[in-house]
């Protein structure tokens, strides 16, 4: 009940705002899309498409982990990186459809609510967080390290101390730059991305014009059809584990959609631009995978991308062979470095975005306290929100570090299960939703009910057999834990699956805590139909688990 010296809740929801004198809306404004106090309207189709991509940190992602993939299916490298771009898209028709109904920043915190009821959509937005968080430990190592590169500092690059405070330095500037404005962050990012694509044009090119020269390298290899033939990867274990390593690169373009309160027309551009990013990422990925791949060879010694002193690190290695090392080439093998930076501070900045919008959310429906809610006056962003994220990103990063380089190593390995659980989840809300109407057109039929549940299987799938055979086997990665039962288990299943678990115990402590959400919750499940219209919401039920 609401005492009477509290103003009572605005419609659709959430915390009624008052201004403070210190700039900052107090806890938060209509929990209803639109009505968080975000800034409307401040981006257009460009800017949210550069977001998207940005957010993968498409340099960063193949130097990474192209050789990893090389090293899994050798030739077959490029069609796999391909092949994991179907989920990726079908996931994106089911944010594209949810979105249109319901464009709220919690994207799927909100959704999975609306489909299965609150419980559900609180580990769904626990999802997002936690795999974001985790991320960015890896995000900022990366940055931390091409920065010393950057300016030929070597010893410091390989310092776990300097990195460590450089990885720190950086996620405190990219927190800066989200907590003044969405629009300074993706004209930051448009500038980023275009730095970044056309440096990866030119390695390209570059590459393949020289590996079909009179001077290739011994390493160089013609493109053969067989490169994309998915049915020569010597088995189905070999398939799947490129399979999920290659998903991994294309994380990241759900950022366009959780900007969708602060996008023009919000129901249709967000969804838009998820679509167009995954089609624009699978374009790179292919030609930079091929270009790679022709030019250095899958060999194991060497340039070849499958050796594994390279595995860390494919494009700063295979910059050097194609620029050279002097002159306009080595003007070009830095920018090359420059770009992997950018890449990941990217990807730093675009980290914290969704993760900040998904607690918001989470604050104005009364899922987590409500000081998350809070909303800059005069800048119009988080506050709590953005700064929680930096500030415990920098904790969850600093403690693995401090702790051990092989523990961070398999927390990042861990990510894709968190990504494979919200994406997925995503899938099957979309068909779960829109379930009664499918036979109202064969948009409806496919684009909103079979390729997202298409999608979430498909996820599903990897999930699973990444948990509980390729990530628990005791030889997969750098730790193994000692559980009771089960015995010596791998430490990238046991970080992956034990910090999604850790969700279900927050989840307790918040309903004892504050526990509106769970037993009133202002998303209700819907049991309805929805109405003819494509971009109707679904009326809201009365029942909810």
């Amino acid at each position: 009940m609401v005492a009477p010296s509290t103003p009572a809740r605005p419609p659709g929801g959430g915390i009624p705002q008052t201004a403070g004198t210190d700039g900052v809306s107090r806890p938060g404004s209509g929990s209803a899309p639109g009505d968080k106090g975000l800034k409307g309207g401040a981006l257009g189709l460009v800017s949210s498409v550069a977001i998207g991509l940005a957010s993968t940190a498409p340099a960063y992602s193949l130097a990474a982990t192209l050789g990893l993939v090389v090293a899994g299916v050798g030739l077959q490298a490029p069609i796999v990186t391909m092949l994991a771009f179907v989920p990726m898209l079908l996931i994106a028709y089911a944010y594209k459809g949810m979105n249109e109904v319901d464009p709220d920043c919690g994207t799927t915190f909100t959704w999975a609510a609306r489909a299965f009821g609150p419980r559900t959509g609180w580990m769904a937005g626990w999802g997002i967080i936690v795999a974001d968080v985790i991320a960015m430990a890896n995000l900022a190592q990366i940055a931390g390290s091409y920065g010393f590169q950057l300016f030929g500092l070597d010893g410091l690059a390989q310092n776990t101390t300097w990195t460590t405070v450089a990885g720190v330095a950086w996620i405190i500037v990219m927190t800066a730059i989200c907590y003044v404005g969405i629009e300074i962050s993706a004209a930051l990012q448009r500038w980023l991305l275009g730095i970044e694509i056309a440096m990866l044009a030119v390695l390209s090119v570059t590459a393949l014009v020289k590996a079909y020269g009179s001077d290739a390298p011994a390493t160089a290899i013609h493109v053969s059809a067989s490169w994309f033939n998915p049915f020569q990867v010597t088995s189905m274990s070999a398939l799947t584990s490129g399979m999920l390593l290659a998903i991994f690169i294309y994380w990241g373009w759900d950022t366009a959609v959780s900007v969708n309160e602060e996008t023009a027309d919000a129901k249709r551009t967000p969804g838009r631009a998820a679509v167009i990013s995954t089609v624009l990422l699978l374009l790179i990925y292919a030609l930079v995978s091929t270009s790679a791949q022709a030019y250095a060879g899958v060999g194991a010694d060497g340039l070849g991308l499958a050796n594994p002193d390279n595995a860390g690190d494919v494009l700063s290695g295979l910059g050097n062979a194609v620029f050279g090392t002097h002159g306009f080439g080595g003007v070009l093998g830095k920018l090359l470095i420059f770009m992997v930076l950018t890449s990941s501070a990217a990807s730093t900045q675009t980290t914290i975005l969704p993760t900040a919008r998904t607690s918001l959310s989470m604050a104005a429906h009364r899922a987590i306290p409500s000081h998350f809610a809070r909303i800059h006056r005069k800048f119009l962003t988080p506050t709590w929100s953005t700064t929680g994220m930096g500030l415990i990103s920098i904790a969850v990063y600093v403690a693995l570090t401090a702790i051990s380089d092989n523990l961070l190593a398999d927390s990042i390995s861990s990510v894709g299960l968190g990504i494979a659980f919200y994406y997925g989840l995503t899938g099957f809300a979309c068909a779960w939703y829109f379930r009664k109407v499918l036979t109202r057109s064969a948009h409806d039929f496919w684009f909103r009910g079979i390729l997202p549940a298409l999608g979430g299987l498909m996820l599903l799938f990897f999930f699973c057999y990444a948990a509980f055979y390729i990530y628990a086997d005791p030889t997969y990665g750098s730790t193994t834990i000692d559980l009771p039962v089960l015995g010596e288990t791998g430490g990238v299943s046991v970080i992956g699956l034990g910090s999604l678990a850790l969700g279900g115990v927050l989840m307790f402590i918040q309903r004892l805590v504050q526990g509106s959400w769970f037993t009133e919750p202002d998303i209700p499940t819907a049991a309805a139909s929805p109405e003819p219209a494509a971009t109707t919401p679904l009326p809201a039920a009365t029942t909810s688990n």
